[in-house]
């Protein structure tokens, strides 16, 4: 690497978070509305003499994708509003990792002396969303903006035609998969797997109570959180509905970037830069989930982590704050085994509360940890932060690394949004219309809205050839129950194919 030239660091020089609990259709804000608060309110925590001023002077804006929001130009519209005329203009494509890969985005090309101010910017408006479709009314968010932006990041759906059809389509009932497989990588009984849950979890729920923009501010004990009551009902196994990120949310949050020189230039205050210091992105190779040789590792998402450390010239032991994406408990405990970092770090895993319980969801969630670790740094209270993004089925991964001190060398990340980890092997060899004994390798299973099991979706190997099948169980209440008490990876069966689905009975 070459010395950092000073005028091309990048620096957080404000950032801004909302949290609209008690929203109703009367009281929603457009994503429109919402980014112009967040941008308002983020230049003036920069301490910039002239906030306005500021944001006239943005070059650069960034959004992640918004669900229900199909504006033509939406980072005009937001450009427009604040009297910015931007030379780029970014929206991303979906995935919980886009926020800090569009930061790290934006970072980079201030490095490269491409930008001097950037804003980048995301929100989830699903309360609302899910409130005028129950009145059956429209939201009237503004919809143009002229020109057309470029739309980055990693494109790709989640879950291919083949897996959906075999029932595994939604996070809900993806990232079970992984978690009941690393119980088994680990050792632990079904008992103590839902401990460990449960006090992985239970110190989330503080941060929640404790953060103002938390969309559940509520203290949960370990127990509660993993014992199952018609307020905590189990959605797939082993995830009771506390375990779960929430969805509907109103929610926004957001933050200026900018290089030293400009900060300099206008006299931002040196206690409110925080100097990015590196970042990293990286994808699964194998993509879909279906092919990928182990449930109980994420290659990729090692390959990011650790280069977003070394690119921001940080030792693990260096980093005074962590927020790991945190959409499942699996996310978290993937995140500490990438690292070899023990869940009962004292410096905790979360800064923010996490996605079951501070919310902000979708794509942004990871705004909201920045805002939170830009704060935190600003107010002292830590040097060193690391934050981590996460998108689809732990597919995507991103990370950024913050600091109170520039990196002494030239700050850069992973910048093509291409970038693969080296492949965790070969693509697992798929049988589509699986025919014999076969062993179950992971599961999860589903139950229905008055908590009684509905649905046992197995992924597993035959024995005569060992690929992989993706399969349902029996429809019986009671067997699917009894699954549920023991431990079902390991267990030999048969898998049939009846009316087009393949069905597994274990013996």
């Amino acid at each position: 690497m070459t010395s950092a030239s000073s005028s091309n660091r990048p620096v957080l020089i404000g950032a801004s978070q909302l949290s609209h609990r008690n929203v109703n259709l009367e009281t929603s804000q457009s994503p429109l509305a919402m980014s112009l608060r967040i941008a308002q309110e983020s230049a003036t925590a920069s301490g910039a003499s002239d906030p306005l001023a500021l944001l006239r002077s943005i070059d650069t804006i960034a959004l992640t994708a918004i669900a229900g929001w199909s504006a033509q130009n939406a980072p005009r519209l937001i450009g427009d509003a604040l009297g910015a005329k931007p030379q780029t203009e970014w929206v991303s494509h979906h995935g919980g990792e886009s926020a800090l890969a569009l930061v790290n985005g934006v970072a980079n090309r201030i490095v490269r002396g491409e930008s001097e101010l950037g804003f980048v910017f995301g929100a989830n408006n699903i309360k609302s969303l899910n409130l005028a479709r129950t009145a059956e009314s429209r939201l009237d968010w503004p919809m143009g903006g002229d020109g057309t932006p470029e739309t980055v990041g990693k494109e790709g759906w989640g879950h291919n035609d083949f897996e959906a059809d075999a029932g595994f389509d939604m996070p809900i009932n993806i990232y079970p998969l992984f978690e009941n497989a690393l119980r088994v990588a680990r050792g632990q009984s079904l008992e103590e797997h839902a401990q460990s849950m449960g006090n992985l979890m239970h110190p989330l729920t503080q941060l929640a109570a404790a953060n103002p923009h938390a969309w559940f501010p509520t203290e949960r004990s370990a127990q509660e959180l993993v014992t199952t009551s018609p307020l905590n009902r189990m959605i797939f196994f082993p995830y009771a509905k506390y375990l779960n990120a929430v969805m509907a949310t109103e929610q926004a949050a957001g933050t200026l970037i900018a290089s030293e020189a400009f900060a300099d230039r206008i006299g931002i205050p040196q206690d409110k830069r925080v100097y990015w210091r590196g970042g990293a992105f990286a994808v699964e190779d194998p993509w879909n989930f279906s092919e990928r040789p182990s449930f109980d590792r994420a290659p990729a998402m090692k390959t990011c982590h650790t280069t977003a450390l070394s690119n921001a010239g940080l030792d693990l032991e260096e980093i005074d704050l962590f927020d790991f994406y945190s959409c499942f408990p699996i996310a978290i405990s993937m995140a500490c085994e990438s690292l070899g970092l023990d869940q009962t770090d004292s410096r905790g895993l979360s800064i923010t509360g996490g996605l079951p319980y501070a919310g902000g969801p979708g794509s942004s969630y990871s705004f909201h940890s920045l805002a939170t670790a830009v704060e935190r740094l600003q107010a002292g209270a830590a040097k060193n932060a690391m934050v981590t993004g996460n998108g689809w089925y732990l597919t995507k991964h991103s990370a950024s690394v913050l600091s109170l001190e520039p990196n002494s060398e030239t700050p850069t990340a992973a910048a093509n949004d291409d970038f693969r980890a080296p492949s965790s092997g070969e693509p697992v060899m798929l049988d589509k219309a699986p025919e014999g004994n076969a062993t179950v390798e992971t599961y999860t299973i589903g139950h229905g809205r008055d908590g009684s099991p509905e649905k046992g979706l197995i992924v597993g190997r035959l024995d005569s050839t060992n690929a992989r099948f993706l399969a349902t169980a029996p429809s019986d209440a009671s067997l699917l129950a009894d699954l549920e008490t023991r431990e079902l990876i390991g267990t030999k069966g048969n898998v049939a194919m009846r009316d087009g689905k393949a069905i597994f009975e274990p013996a």
